[in-house]
C-alpha cells in the first residue's frame, strides 16, 4: 500500500508531464486520422489524383509502345521500298536495253516527221489542244487574282 500512496517514493512530476505530453500527441494524431477518414471529399480527391497518375503512366507507356511499333514499321517499309525501287530500276534498265537493241525508238523518231506530213490533221488537233489548255490556265489564274 505504501507503493500506491507514494510513500515508497513520489512519482516524478517531469515523467508524468512527459507522459501526458506524449498521450496528447498520440491522441491528436488519432483525432487527425479519424478526421481524415471522415473527410469523404478529401479522400475522393486523393483517389482522383491517384487515378490520374495511373492513367498518365499508362498513357506514357502506350505512347512509347506506339512509337516503337511505328519506328519498326517505318524501318521495315523503308527497306521494302528500297528493295522494290532497286528491282524496278533494274527492270527499267533492262527494258531500255531491249528497246535500244531493237531500234524501235530510232525508227519511230525517224518516221514521226513523215507521219505528220502525211496526216497534218492529227498534228493540228494536238496543237489546238495545247493552245486551248494554255488559254484555260490563263483564264483560271486571272480569276484567282
Amino acid at each position: 500500500m505504501s507503493d500506491k500512496n507514494g510513500s515508497g517514493g513520489k512519482p516524478d512530476v517531469e515523467a508524468l508531464r512527459e507522459e501526458i505530453k506524449q498521450t496528447r500527441a498520440e491522441l491528436g494524431e488519432t483525432v487527425q486520422a479519424l478526421a481524415a477518414k471522415a473527410d469523404v471529399k478529401a479522400r475522393a480527391k486523393e483517389q482522383v489524383e491517384v487515378t490520374k497518375q495511373k492513367a498518365r503512366a499508362q498513357l506514357h507507356d502506350a505512347t512509347g509502345k506506339v512509337r516503337d511499333a511505328a519506328t519498326t514499321a517505318a524501318a521495315a517499309a523503308t527497306g521494302k521500298v528500297k528493295a522494290a525501287t532497286a528491282q524496278a530500276e533494274q527492270k527499267v534498265a533492262l527494258a531500255n536495253d531491249k528497246v535500244r537493241e531493237s531500234g524501235t525508238v530510232d525508227t519511230v523518231l525517224d518516221k514521226a516527221p513523215e507521219q505528220v506530213r502525211r496526216n497534218p490533221v492529227n498534228y493540228a488537233a494536238l496543237l489546238a489542244a495545247g493552245v486551248a489548255l494554255v488559254g484555260i490556265i490563263l483564264i483560271v489564274r486571272g480569276r484567282r487574282r
